[in-house]
């Protein structure tokens, strides 16, 4: 059975207000944009712990194919904004690997979930736990901030928000 996380906003009375003058639109928009920005927040520090586990030695790289995709089945299914963090090219290597930058790194579960004669190295799991206050708090701005320039842009056009 999977842990839950729970978590409770305090402070983000002005974002809440702000949200029932704009129209949905307007929300899915500013959200996604910030929801991105957050994300990178976690990405950037996934790579930073890559890059740490990294051989400089090889050609593969697993903090150059950690990358952030929109979750567009979740998106269809619920209509919650979503992004997916993890490690491009999956698990399976086809034919013979390439071994230049960017080139697909299947180890990576490996080092990430330990196998049983090597201990876990984790570099995704750290990073989102570790980050989780700033990437709220990033969240929070930049959704404020997105909100603020659609408002202003459908009161330059006359429109209401």
């Amino acid at each position: 059975m999977a842990d839950s996380v729970e978590f409770s906003l305090i402070g983000m009375d002005d974002l809440i207000a702000k949200l029932d003058t704009v129209s949905n639109d307007l929300r899915m928009k500013g959200g996604r944009f910030a929801l991105r920005k957050a994300g990178n927040v976690i990405v950037d520090k996934a790579k930073a712990n890559a890059r740490r586990i990294d051989d400089p030695h090889t050609g593969r790289s697993i903090a150059d194919n950690i990358a952030m995709r929109w979750n567009g089945r979740l998106f269809r299914q619920t209509g919650n904004i979503a992004f997916r963090i993890g490690v491009l090219h999956g698990a399976v290597i086809k034919n013979h690997p390439d071994k230049a930058v960017n080139a697909p790194t299947p180890h990576w579960r490996l080092i990430e979930f330990g196998t049983e004669k090597m201990r876990a190295q984790p570099m995704l799991r750290p990073a989102a736990e570790t980050s989780i206050d700033m990437v709220v708090s990033v969240f929070g701005d930049q959704y404020m901030k997105a909100l603020d320039r659609a408002i202003a842009r459908a009161l330059r056009r006359g429109e209401s928000p």
